[in-house]
């Protein structure tokens, strides 16, 4: 039988004993590793390791502190600059911050030449200014502008150690500002201007601008909201519309017009340093002021960005070797003492306080502005002895009272300084006379009735007696009235005044326009009472026009920048009639005389006819000549500001010669027109017996019952009293 085990493996007992475990390897021993003997250090015993201590505890305290206070402060501030950020205007908003509107002037062929109040030329952006003006306020007002969070650490603690050397408070001269600093100061730390609050413009401005430690912290808070709210190009573009950049300008686009008559993209690098050169003195480095130090100044600027990498070293030597030089728009600004009547002749809300941009067409014609600064000019530099403080005013007018040109001074290109033209008010002398005469002439007088030139006293209540003297202090005898005009004799004058009424003499000259005071004694036909030159100026006009009064005025029209039709017109012009044309004409002829063959003979001109009078005051102490063409009237007064007596000078002198050398160059390429003059008839002869004297002299025109009475008394000073 087959062993139904075969083929398997053999029968194995079980184990009855556990197998031995394998011997595990021993492990590799590690080489020795060579241990510094350590053992705790044992804390220091008695007074030193006490005090140690108590070290380390202050400092573990203080340091905690520090840590928590620093989290608080932190916070506080975050909290602070979040509220900031809410107030935050939008970029559009905050780039014209004028508390004023702007004022253009311009003259009569509609051309800018002066500007008030504060100009904005519109908003710019860092994008679209040029580069090389952006470049310029960056490498000059702060180099890493891109590079901080609005607050430059490194830059105040300069600013610091530089006040501290030079002996000021830490706050005080340099400030270390960031531009985005001066930005917030510039938006006054989002302070709007209260008129309730401020009692001035300027004062607001200086609260905006002051340095103390609460408002460096307000202004750093300010400065980190605006880097969260803003984008570093737009705290850029407002710094470049709101900073002002002299010459009435505010911004980057004003300045640039005002300055090169060019838009802000397409200044040159040289342009563009000038311009950011005035960031830090803009009144006294704007090159309407001083054309040479802003161009010292914008070189200053060129080698900065040369330094910073925005310029290469051929740019800047080309820059600099052609400095930026004002166009020929800005240069020909003149008129100062005009524009600055002007303002004061319209309504403050449209002028000087105005909130709105005007623009103010002007009678102003800016080539006999020009004249009239080469005239006095030329005389007093070949004239006037050197060193002397002798002024002078000059106006020009039309027959109209459109006043053409003025000059309120020596310095002719100022303005916003006091003006003889118009503020001050003088004793005119002599150059009163002929109103005496129209006073006479229109009562029906003739030039050639005559007048005794003698000795000749009145009792003045109050003042006892008042004899006139004659400024050769002697006598001519009977004398014609165009021959006591023309030699400019007292005596005559006094008389004529006296008899055809001293009352009628003040109306009409009232009636002419000289509205200041007048006295009521004989000495008013001397010119003892005092008036402004522009009002002597306009009086004048009102002869050359025929005998209607005339109110200067340089104002034609007023209208708010944008609008088609004017808010005001002209408030000046040709008024009612004086004098009957008649006897304006022939006090044409009379004036022509004192010209041609009396004390104004300096103003002869050398194509054609000039009419005029001069004057000259008690002690010389103001001296005067006014007259004037077919075309135009023109005034000159000459003295001193404290009244100190001239030396040497009279009407017919010093200022005969201003008016003659104004009145060359304004008539130069006009036509000769000859004076609107009638002369008169020469005198009758008349063989008449012995009368009783008042009926010795002839019977000078007729007139109504006041007339007569009035003649009746001329005729008997002219008899001989």
């Amino acid at each position: 039988m087959a062993d139904s085990r075969r083929g398997k493996g053999r029968l194995v007992a079980d184990r009855r004993y556990p197998k031995k475990p394998a011997k595990k390897p021993k492990p590799r021993k590690a080489a020795p590793v060579k241990r510094k003997a350590t053992r705790a250090k044992a804390p220091r015993r008695g007074v030193v390791g006490f005090l140690g201590r108590i070290v380390g505890w202050i400092f573990r305290f203080f340091f905690r502190l520090f840590v928590r206070a620093g989290i608080v402060v932190a916070l506080i501030l975050g909290l602070f600059v979040g509220y900031t950020y809410t107030t935050l205007p939008d970029v559009s908003a905050a780039s014209d911050g004028r508390a004023r509107g702007s004022v253009q002037l311009r003259d009569r062929d509609g051309v800018a030449f002066a500007w008030r109040g504060d100009q904005f030329g519109g908003i710019v952006s860092a994008d679209t200014v040029s580069p090389h003006l952006k470049n310029a306020v960056v490498a000059t007002e702060d180099k890493r502008f891109y590079r901080h969070f609005g607050i430059s650490p490194r830059g105040v603690a300069s600013a610091v150690r530089i006040n501290l050397s030079e002996g000021r408070g830490p706050l005080s001269g340099h400030g270390g500002s960031t531009i985005t600093q001066q930005t917030a100061k510039l938006l006054c730390l989002g302070v709007a201007y209260d008129p309730n609050k401020w009692k001035s413009e300027s004062e607001y401005v200086a609260d905006c601008r002051r340095g103390s430690l609460s408002r460096k912290i307000k202004e750093a808070v300010y400065a980190l909201a605006m880097e969260v709210k803003y984008t570093k190009d737009e705290i850029l573009s407002i710094y470049l519309n709101r900073a002002y950049m002299g010459g009435g300008a505010y911004g980057a686009a004003a300045a640039s017009e005002r300055y090169f008559s060019k838009p802000a993209a397409a200044l040159t690098p040289q342009e563009g340093a000038m311009i950011a050169g005035l960031l830090t003195a803009p009144s006294s480095l704007a090159p309407t002021s001083n054309l040479e130090r802003s161009q010292a100044r914008a070189a200053t600027v060129l080698r900065l960005m040369n330094e910073q990498g925005y310029l290469s070293d051929e740019q800047t030597r080309a820059a600099q070797a052609n400095p930026a030089t004002l166009s020929q728009k800005a240069q020909s600004q003149t008129g100062g003492y005009f524009a600055d009547w002007v303002m004061q002749s319209g309504p403050d809300f449209f002028t000087r306080d105005t909130t709105e941009d005007v623009i103010i067409s002007t009678t102003l014609d800016q080539r006999i502005q020009k004249s009239i600064e080469d005239a006095v000019k030329a005389i007093f530099t070949t004239k006037v002895r050197e060193g002397s403080k002798a002024q002078t005013a000059v106006v020009v007018m039309s027959a109209d009272g459109a006043v053409r040109g003025m000059v309120g001074g020596r310095k002719t290109n100022v303005a916003g300084v006091f003006n003889r033209a118009t503020q001050a008010k003088r004793q005119t002398g002599s150059a009163f006379k002929p109103f005496v005469y129209a006073t006479a002439l229109e009562l029906g007088y003739s030039p050639y009735d005559t007048v005794l030139d003698e000795k000749f006293c009145m009792s003045i209540p109050g003042s006892g007696q008042w004899c006139p003297e004659n400024y050769s202090r002697s006598f001519s005898g009977s004398v014609t009235l165009v021959d006591a005009l023309a030699r400019s004799l007292n005596v005559p004058a006094v008389k004529v005044s006296e008899s055809v009424g001293r009352d009628l003499v003040r109306k009409v000259s009232e009636d002419f326009g000289i509205d200041s005071n007048l006295t009521d004694t004989p000495a008013l036909a001397l010119g003892a009472s005092e008036a402004s030159l522009l009002e002597m100026t306009g009086a004048f006009a009102g002869i050359l026009n025929g005998g209607s009064s005339v109110t200067p005025y340089g104002l034609r029209e007023l209208r708010l920048k944008g609008d088609d039709q004017p808010t005001m017109g002209a408030g000046g012009g040709i008024g009612e009639r004086v004098i009957n044309e008649q006897a304006a004409r022939q006090l044409i002829w009379m004036m022509e005389k004192v010209v041609s063959q009396g004390t104004g003979s300096r103003a002869q001109l050398p194509d054609r006819e000039a009419a005029g009078k001069t004057g000259t005051t008690q002690a010389a102490r103001d001296a005067w000549f006014i007259g004037f063409t077919a075309d135009y009237v023109a005034g000159v007064w000459m003295g001193y500001d404290d009244n100190t007596p001239l030396t040497g000078v009279t009407g017919g002198g010093l200022p005969a010669e201003i008016w003659r050398e104004t009145m060359v160059r304004v008539h130069q390429g006009l036509p000769v027109r000859p004076l609107p003059m009638i002369v008169p008839e020469p005198p009758r002869q008349v063989v008449q017996p012995q009368q009783p004297r008042q009926q010795q002299t002839p019977q000078p025109g007729t007139g109504n019952a006041l007339e007569n009475a009035l003649n009746q008394l001329l005729r008997d000073i002219l008899g001989g009293n």
